[in-house]
């Protein structure tokens, strides 16, 4: 831990002395940083076989190789694939639709369906036509951060609905005063969906679950 005044040399010094040791298997930075520091320099930083978070950039180019493998993907698409996987989903021949294009999330996600024969569409902000486009997905991923921005007229019966979103609303009823909600509206879209993840308990503990993994893999290789 450093202090927020800390310089970029002084965070990029730490990395490096961390990426020497033999008793340090796996390394993540946690984002954001103070805006003085610049987040690439800083993961450039990170060898890829103690990438844990996946975000060095040859890990994350790796990812859009054909034929190639990265060391480590980035933890929260990798538990999305994982979801998919060991809830017998099929992937190869259907057609995914992710919503964003964040390098931490949508962009890797997209890739590693991809990489599994999905034919994958990418949507964003300036995506026209967006709940026609949505409507085609077998499997959606929702991961833009806008509380419940999936409506169920946006889901074609029988999707795979995978929310990514961490969004916090107001609530009287809670005694904190607010309560967590995905990118999906759950009530609406969840009859419609074959499956769908809730938020919280969804994707997020798959996240842990992925860094955990990564982790224990990065040890068993060094």
């Amino acid at each position: 831990t450093l202090p927020a005044t800390a310089s970029e040399a002084e965070v990029v010094a730490l990395v490096r002395e961390l990426a020497g040791r033999k008793d340090v298997h796996g390394i993540l930075t946690q984002f954001p940083l103070p805006k003085h520091i610049r987040e690439d320099a800083v993961l450039a930083e990170i060898p890829i076989g103690k990438d844990v978070d996946g975000f060095n950039p040859i890990n994350m180019g790796l990812l859009g190789l054909k034929g190639k493998r990265a060391p480590f993907a980035p933890c929260t698409p990798q538990g999305c694939v994982e979801l998919l996987v060991r809830t017998g989903v099929q992937i190869a021949g259907k057609r995914a639709v992710v919503l964003g294009r964040s390098a931490i999330v949508g962009l890797p996600v997209g890739l590693m369906l991809l990489a599994r024969d999905a034919t994958v569409t990418y949507c964003h902000s300036k995506t026209p036509n967006l709940a026609a486009v949505t409507r085609e997905a077998d499997i959606l991923i929702a991961a833009i951060g806008k509380a419940r921005f999936v409506t169920a007229d946006m889901v074609k019966p029988g999707a795979v609905v995978i929310d990514v979103g961490i969004n916090r609303i107001s609530d009287p009823t809670r005694k904190s005063g607010s309560r967590l909600v995905g990118d999906v509206d759950f009530d609406a879209v969840a009859p419609l969906a074959s499956a769908i993840t809730p938020v919280p308990g969804g994707v997020g503990p798959m996240t842990i679950a992925m860094l955990l993994r990564n982790t224990l893999e990065a040890a068993e290789r060094l």
